[in-house]
């Protein structure tokens, strides 16, 4: 009986398709780590992730599935280097999991830990189950209205306060021309103002005559 080829030998090929899956292994890169959903609306939410260094990243992969089995959706993109893509077209008030996977020059790695989210309804405002901290809040907003508002009175403060100011000093100055003008009139006064009027030489001594005596003979 002649010989099995080794290509024909079930415990060659095994072996071989054993190897390569190691190989594929082996050049997977690893999983995405920190995954969160921020910005959360109604429907819409941003999923971010970071990938640990030393392996070349050529791209991601999400799994995005409601709760209820009613829809799964298979995101995938290559030749970027983005850590984070934007979920649309979402039910409002639904639960969602997700995971997301990385993309390398041998293959995918690893799904990322499993991640749960909830959308908003169409009332709601600010997200309020977001796994982000650092999201915007109607608090942060209104601190930020109140630092405005009395950044603007200040303003308004000063700028009477200058005002003021400018008009007291044009009142001082007009107080202060008015009393050089009167000093400069009372200097330019007439000298005879301040001489002492002479005594009249003529009136009624001078118009005062010699009686005549007239002398009848008889």
């Amino acid at each position: 009986m002649a010989p099995i080829p080794a290509y024909l030998n079930p415990a060659a090929v095994l072996v071989l398709v054993s190897c390569d899956l190691c190989l594929v292994h082996a050049n997977r890169p690893p999983s995405p780590v920190n995954v969160t959903v921020t910005q959360l609306k109604a429907n819409s939410a941003t999923v971010s992730w970071d990938v640990p260094e030393g392996d070349v990243i050529i791209g991601y992969a999400i799994s995005q599935q409601r709760q209820d089995g009613q829809m799964q959706r298979f995101i995938r993109e290559v030749n970027t280097t983005n850590r984070a893509c934007v979920l649309w077209d979402l039910a409002e008030d639904a639960d969602y999991i997700i995971q997301v996977q990385s993309v390398g020059l041998y293959g995918e790695s690893q799904a990322s830990k499993r991640v749960h989210f909830r959308t908003l309804k169409q009332s709601d405002r600010l997200p309020s189950n977001s796994s982000n901290q650092g999201d915007i809040t109607v608090e942060g907003l209104d601190k930020e209205r109140q630092l405005q508002t009395g950044e603007i009175i200040i303003i308004v403060v000063v700028l009477l306060m200058w005002a003021a100011v400018i008009a007291l000093f044009c009142k001082q100055y007009d107080i202060i021309k008015d009393n050089d003008s009167n000093n400069n009139k009372e200097k330019t006064k007439p000298s005879s103002e301040h001489s002492t009027p002479e005594r009249p030489t003529g009136g009624l001594l001078r118009s005062k005559k010699t009686p005549s005596v007239n002398i009848i003979e008889v």
